[in-house]
């Protein structure tokens, strides 16, 4: 966003928030705007509507009492305009459902969010790993 007597410009895949004395009055669009300071007009600040990402490592137990550390990676974005499955399943099933559990984070996350004014893009399971004691009970029992 640019200034020079009053005028603005907001950057692509940006809004700008327009205020008269401290008080919102409306999300400005890409392109330029005139915004006379002497009537107590300003940018308030802008907000990115690009897709952005969130890794998030969480751990949680299977329903066979196994703790695994769950990494999802959350892509979400502002709208312009205004709890996982995985205590359910055994532990081979959370690696077999990852998609399952993706889908339901994602359900979850985009009820919760929504009245926030952001919207889920997609959300991904990158990595499931259980304990370090059980991968080493596995290991024993595979070989």
């Amino acid at each position: 966003m640019g200034q020079a007597l009053g005028c603005y410009q907001v950057d692509q895949s940006n809004v700008a928030i327009k205020e008269q004395f401290g008080k919102f009055v409306d999300v400005l669009e890409p392109g330029c705007h005139c915004l006379p300071w002497c009537f107590g007009y300003q940018i308030a600040g802008g907000l990115s509507l690009r897709v952005q990402q969130l890794d998030v490592k969480c751990e949680t137990k299977t329903k066979d009492n196994v703790f695994v550390n769950v990494v999802a990676s959350v892509q979400y974005r502002a709208v312009a305009d205004k709890a996982a499955s995985v205590p359910k399943l055994e532990l081979d099933s959370v690696f077999e459902q990852k998609n399952d559990i993706a889908k339901s984070v994602e359900q979850e996350l985009e009820k919760a969010m929504s009245m926030y004014g952001y919207e889920i893009v997609q959300t991904l399971i990158v990595d499931i790993e259980p304990d370090v004691n059980v991968k080493r009970a596995m290991n024993e029992i595979n070989a």
